[in-house]
């Protein structure tokens, strides 16, 4: 099964991709060079640090490459599923004990950003709202127990 990516999602891992390419990975070719430069490479802190990191951009790279090319990248605005929760929508809960109110886009694993509100679609929550409607409660289990939440509202929004 292909992974799920908000087209703002993907857009964003294109963009790290393309930085890592046309600048993390040609710093890092110029570290390297410098210290290859300073001569006996086994004492060379600098080299080694500078393998080990171009080692960690060309995971990256790989990483990112692979996840979109595999991706289906769904447009959040085209989706019409009224106010029953799918991937990509925005839900507004209010906790039924506390009443505080907090919002979250469900999308996919690597764009997943708890600070801005980004939750995975595979993180317990979400699979606790998809298939939920706009007025519906739903109990959570969280790791310091079991939350209800009221479903405010559903947003398809880009």
């Amino acid at each position: 099964m292909r992974a799920p990516l908000t087209q703002k999602g993907a857009s964003r891992l294109r963009e790290e991709l393309e930085h890592l390419k046309s600048v993390k990975r040609p710093e890092v070719i110029q570290a390297i060079a410098e210290a290859r430069a300073h001569g006996d490479l086994k004492e060379n802190a600098e080299y080694h640090a500078a393998r080990e990191q171009q080692g960690f951009i060309e995971g990256r790279i790989k990483e990112l490459e692979s996840v979109l090319s595999n991706a289906q990248v769904i447009d959040v605005s085209k989706l019409n599923a009224g106010s029953r929760i799918v991937f990509g929508a925005t839900v507004d809960l209010a906790d039924c004990d506390s009443g505080d109110e907090v919002s979250y886009q469900i999308v996919g694993d690597l764009e997943a950003d708890i600070k801005k509100g980004l939750i995975s679609v595979s993180a317990p929550i979400a699979r606790a709202l998809i298939g939920k409607h706009e007025g519906d409660t739903v109990t959570i289990q969280a790791p310091n127990g079991e939350r209800s939440y009221d479903i405010v509202g559903v947003r398809y929004a880009v």
